[in-house]
């Protein structure tokens, strides 16, 4: 591409690009993509972008494609890549002028050099940083700034680089320029403090942008840059030197106005120190233990005394708060239980933190931390009044401990308790005793107080465990609290409630839950009290209707109270808006329901009616979803075949939760696949549409996920529930799709794969076979051939066990295709069969597998099949096996029975602790009635299959074939079939 001629044209075209009208813009954007594996393409790009005379969007897009181009053809070996020739020209043309005008686009070239530095520096560009140094020192402030910049991205991304090589050739860049980055960050720091006083803002703001970037350069080499960095004098200098920075950037505060430019900037630089310091903690504890006492000094200072008062904001107390933490928690700095087995610099950071954290340090801090910090502000408890559930979601946002000031201060408080617990229980415990008894509503600094020491006990349960009789305080001091109605009160029975929740699952007898259900009540009951509950997290409710270690839920307690807690629950599903809080609350409700299984029947009428409603208007709020199939889940489980008057709702949620075409299916299709799992447990027959929902299967298999397992219970489930037409609709279709799997999936998901077959064998004897006709060959190949696998064979000899039982005019067709896929007689192929089976006999180590093996094999006889009787000995064997397994001796009598035998159907006793049987139980157990295994007696068989052969010989040929099976197999064989 020529770049006289070519510039007009691709200037012509970018203009276009750029064009709001999409006739225009789109074939100039496929013009421009054709352009991008032309030679000389980046050169007339560099043109463009670096004209400061064009107009900035068109530039904008031309540092954009160039940008996009070092990702996809910098590098040697990508398709269409650059010549080394172009790439040389571009380099020098990237750092010939520092002066581009528009911020944002300055930001973008720094990057791109940033990019194209990553691949080729310093190797094949070592002239880039001595360039960057040079250009930084300039007289011309636009120069200076954009060349710091850009010194700084280059940093940022080399720092980055992760492999050996590369860690080398950045610790070497570091270890160049790290004194000279020193003395500019200074330098730049110097101006600063110098032109504070000055009034010029101009002035002001460009010397601290420069402090700022200078900043961020020292703190990817400080942190990035050195393998041992506490041994070099630099590093540690700049270290130390930032605690006295830090003092004279926050006393700067006090003369800088609150909201402008300047203040947002001083405050990123002052939260920058604390990064350096904390990036440092985290990559290098051991070198930042010198850095330790100084680091407490001053963040104790300034957070936990008057020094801070006038000059700290939220973010940096945060900050201070994180680095507090980090040293308290931090491994490194734990030595082992045994002393002597930790290393030297664990032992010295240790006696350092134990020096500091004396007993009046600490009980400073937690009393600080609690009633300082803990308390609630006016701006908060107006928000929690107006707002409630927009309160609770900010306050228990994600990541918010590291960010905000209320988590943030909680996370301290907890980490400190835990570490120095001893120490600080009598100090909690003092401050518990001083708010005993009601406190008086017209004085709100002592309710907040109280709220602030509740929230502590409540966040320091378990490290109080011992030391507070929490029966005793709850009925004497809890209980009255939350009958308190003044208003005032509301924020003291929401943390009353919410304190309960943190105890239940650590100290709380079970007989004082009645008392509880019913507080719980009355909360519910008042409406305008209700949404300022703590759902936002429902320990409270959870850990009521969850056992949790000891403290088991008692449904015969709780059922009194049932109807009236699910209501009240319910309407206030119904009365809050915020999603957050809709997850929660359904998320209560499905742990009423799982803990009471059928006996929330009678009143989830409701809540049936609304779930509708609800999925619909949370269509786009898919976490609300996975909490509403979550509550269906529960619903399906507690309704039990009653269930089925869900199907019009239930069946859609179904299908589309697991319609791998949809994009929902990301969020809802584990929850999706569960729920479709219960209701084919729970459904007393089949039905066109839930079996219609089955076509979202052939996809799911092809997926190969984790949730292949429920998959593989769900196709069982179809088989269970209908067979017949579950098989004649699907069988096809399912059988190709075992194929593909049965090529590449694990051992386990071959033996889930066997499984599924082996129940359609049982569960239909005769459309089974026939169904699962191309599988069956791969089963008997397995055996023949000696499948290495014990588990896998066991599951063969499992499927072939059916086959030979219950199907023996299909065995005989697929001995026979077998014979001639081996090029074998089927006799010789029958006898290989049969002696593998006997030799592998021990893979199988279910007693049902056992036994059916054993009636399988004697199904061969009576028989005057030379090859069988050949075998003969080994069937007897396996037989006689299969006695010892099932066969119980009756001690009144002295007889045998076989204990598998099942007579009629019997209802189980289910306790109060143990799960309803569902309609599955229930159809496994009518199908064990006509299961041979269970039906016929493995005693008796052998008796009528020894008589019947012995018919076939006469008594001399029989005589003659049992003297091949070892005397002491004949012994047990007889003492079995004594009476017989």
């Amino acid at each position: 591409m020529d770049l006289n001629s070519a510039s007009t044209v691709v200037l012509q075209v970018l203009t276009q690009a750029t064009s709001q009208d999409t006739s225009v813009l789109k074939p100039a954007e496929e013009q421009l993509k054709q352009w991008e594996t032309q030679p000389g393409f980046y050169s007339v790009l560099l043109n463009i972008f670096t004209n400061h005379s064009l107009d900035i969007n068109v530039r904008w897009l031309a540092v954009l494609y160039f940008k996009h181009g070092i990702d996809r053809y910098w590098r040697r070996v990508a398709p269409h890549a650059l010549s080394e020739e172009e790439k040389s020209s571009l380099r020098a043309g990237l750092i010939t002028n520092f002066n581009e005008p528009i911020n944002q686009i300055a930001t973008q070239i720094a990057v791109l050099i940033a990019k194209v530095a990553r691949l080729d520096c310093p190797r094949q560009w070592p002239e880039l940083i001595p360039t960057l140094i040079e250009s930084v020192k300039v007289q011309d402030d636009l120069r200076q700034h954009r060349a710091l910049l850009t010194f700084y991205h280059v940093t940022k991304t080399l720092a980055s680089k992760r492999l050996a090589a590369d860690r080398k050739l950045f610790y070497d860049l570091a270890s160049g320029i790290y004194n000279f980055a020193c003395s500019l960050w200074n330098h730049h720091t110097d101006t600063f403090l110098q032109q504070v006083s000055s009034g010029n803002e101009a002035a002001v703001l460009s010397s601290l942008e420069r402090t700022l970037l200078s900043l961020k350069v020292l703190r990817k080499l400080t942190v990035n840059g050195f393998v041992e960095p506490h041994k070099n004098m630099e590093v540690m200098g700049f270290l130390h030197g930032i605690f006295e920075r830090l003092k004279q950037f926050l006393e700067c505060s006090r003369s800088i106005g609150t909201d402008n430019i300047c203040r947002d900037r001083l405050e990123k630089t002052i939260i920058l120190f604390t990064k350096v310091l904390l990036d440092f903690l985290d990559q290098h504890p051991f070198s930042f233990t010198p850095l330790i006492q100084r680091s407490l000094e001053f963040s104790v200072s300034y957070v936990f005394t008057e020094v801070g008062e006038g000059v700290t904001f939220e973010r940096f107390i945060v900050q201070c708060m994180n680095l507090i933490k980090m040293i308290v928690k931090n491994y490194a700095y734990k030595p082992s239980k045994n002393f002597e087995d930790s290393s030297p610099e664990t032992l010295e950071a240790h006696k350092i933190k134990m020096a500091f954290f004396t007993y009046p340090t600490l009980t400073e801090i937690c009393r600080r931390l609690v009633s300082h910090y803990f308390l609630l502000t006016e701006e908060e408890l107006t928000m929690w009044e107006e707002d409630p559930e927009g309160f609770t979601v900010e306050e228990t946002g994600g990541d918010s401990w590291k960010y905000s000031l209320r988590p943030c201060t909680e996370v301290l408080f907890i980490d400190i308790f835990h570490e120095y617990n001893q120490t600080l229980t009598p100090v909690l415990l003092e401050m518990m005793q001083t708010l005993q008894g009601p406190t008086n509503v017209e004085d709100m600094n002592a309710l907040l107080l109280k709220d602030a020491v509740y929230n502590a006990v409540g966040l320091a349960a378990f490290e109080l465990f011992d030391s507070v009789d929490f029966d005793q305080w709850f009925k004497n001091q809890l209980l009255p609290e939350l009958q308190v109605t003044h208003n005032r009160y509301k924020p003291l029975r929401r943390r009353v409630i919410w304190l309960i929740g943190q105890w239940i699952s650590v100290k709380f007898k079970s007989d004082l839950r009645p008392m509880l259900y019913e507080a719980i009540c009355n909360l519910l009951q008042d409406q305008d009290l209700v949404v300022h509950l703590h759902l936002e997290k429902p320990h409270i409710f959870l850990n009521c209707f969850s056992p949790v270690d000891d403290f088991e839920f008692r449904t015969d307690q709780f059922l009194s109270y049932l109807e009236t807690m699910f209501t009240l629950l319910f309407q206030l599903l119904q009365q809050v808006t915020e999603c957050d809080t809709k997850m929660h609350v359904l998320h209560v409700l499905s742990c009423v329901i799982e803990r009471v299984n059928m006996q929330i029947r009678p009143y989830v009428g409701c809540l049936v009616q609304y779930l509708p409603l609800l999925w619909k208007q949370s269509e786009e709020h898919n976490m609300l979803r996975c909490a509403i199939l979550t509550t269906l889940i529960h619903l399906v489980q507690g309704l039990g075949a009653d269930s089925k008057n869900l199907y019009p709702f239930l069946l859609p949620v179904i299908q589309l939760s697991t319609d791998v075409s949809q994009p929902p299916h990301v969020y809802l299709l584990e929850d999706g696949l569960e729920l479709w799992l219960v209701t084919l447990e729970n459904s007393p027959c089949i039905t066109p549409e839930l079996l219609r929902v089955f076509q979202n299967m052939s996809p799911l298999l092809e997926l190969s996920s984790e949730n292949l397992r429920t998959c593989f219970k769900i196709i069982n489930g179809y088989i269970f529930l209908s067979s017949t037409e579950f098989l004649q609709t699907y069988a096809v279709g399912l059988c190709q799709s075992f194929c593909e799997l049965l090529k590449e999936i694990t051992t386990e998901g071959q033996v889930q794969v066997l499984k599924v077959v082996e129940n359609a064998l049982k569960v239909n004897p005769v459309l089974g076979p026939q169904m699962f006709q191309p599988i069956l060959p791969c089963v008997f190949s397995g055996i023949i051939e000696g499948e290495t696998y014990p588990v896998v064979m066991s599951t063969y000899l499992g499927v072939m066990g059916r086959v030979l039982l219950q199907n023996t005019s299909f065995f005989s067709s697929l001995l026979n295709e077998m014979a001639h896929k081996f090029n074998q007689e089927m006799d010789q192929l029958l006898g290989n069969m049969i002696e593998m089976w006997v030799d592998r006999m021990d893979n199988i180590t279910q007693p049902e597998r056992r036994k059916l093996s054993a009636l399988a094999l004697l199904s061969l006889l009576p028989s005057d099949n030379s090859v069988i009787q050949d075998k003969f000995c080994g069937i007897i064997n396996i037989s006689v096996e299969g006695l010892h397994d099932v066969m119980t001796e009756d001690p009144e009598t002295g007889t045998y029975k076989d204990c598998m035998l099942m007579s009629h159907l019997e209802e189980p006793k289910v306790t109060e602790d143990e799960e309803p049987p569902t309609e599955q139980d229930k159809r496994k157990k009518m199908l064990a009635l006509k299961d041979p295994v269970h039906t016929v007696s493995l005693q008796q068989f052998i008796y009528q299959k020894l008589k019947a052969q012995q018919e076939i010989l006469g008594e001399q040929g029989f005589q003659s074939l049992m003297e091949t099976v070892d005397t002491e197999i004949v012994t047990q064989l007889q003492e079995f079939l004594q009476g017989f």
